[in-house]
């Protein structure tokens, strides 16, 4: 979507400063539902919030690829945002789950942590061809496709992973919030992140011109 965004403003007649926000809110929201869907998921287990993260990810992306005003594409990128979030929280607390005391979850996380890695640095790239062969409408229409395709896979193979001890135990997130050594990790990695992002979200306009 990065590679498409100078051209936002035209095609929804709005100000770029209206597109940019559909790049924070998203990250914002990312970062929020994630605390969010996390007490969540140890709840009522990571099957549900998986499937349901994965079908508001494909309704928001059919519903950006279909936008024609400037505040139904704010909104439609922000459920992309929820559905995202809910998928990242389920996706690694089942690794956790299964692979918690294996060896093979180290491997296992090494390569989630080398697609997080790669993701964003394909990801413009991907956008860019498919925005100039296709449109910008194609863009989220490919990944409501992918989203739609890993909903399916997940309904038939995805089975639920939550131990059984967490169905009566109820944990609060204030203590970890409270943790020096949270916030040290967290302002770190969040001022790299941010750097990245604004990065990529500033480099289209100004290579463009």
């Amino acid at each position: 979507y990065l590679p498409v965004v100078p051209a936002m403003p035209g095609i929804l007649n709005t100000t770029p400063a209206m597109i940019q926000l559909t790049l924070s809110l998203y990250m914002v929201m990312l970062g929020v539902g994630q605390v969010i869907f996390g007490p969540l998921s140890d709840r009522i287990g990571r099957r549900p919030i998986l499937l349901a993260g994965a079908t508001a990810f494909v309704i928001a992306s059919l519903g950006a690829a279909w936008s024609s005003t400037a505040p139904a594409f704010v909104a439609f990128r922000l459920l992309q945002a929820v559905g995202a979030s809910a998928m990242l929280v389920a996706t690694f607390a089942t690794v956790r789950d299964v692979y918690a005391n294996r060896p093979e979850g180290v491997v296992i996380y090494g390569l989630f942590s080398s697609m997080l890695a790669f993701v964003p640095a394909l990801g413009p790239i991907a956008g860019a061809l498919i925005g100039e062969f296709l449109g910008w409408q194609a863009i989220f229409i490919t990944l409501a496709i992918l989203a739609m395709l890993a909903l399916l896979n997940a309904g038939f193979r995805w089975h639920e992973t939550r131990p059984l001890d967490q169905v009566k135990t109820r944990r609060s997130v204030l203590p970890i919030f409270a943790s020096p050594a949270f916030w040290v990790y967290t302002v770190g990695f969040s001022a790299g992140m941010g750097t990245f992002f604004v990065f990529f979200s500033t480099a289209p306009r100004v290579l463009i011109g």
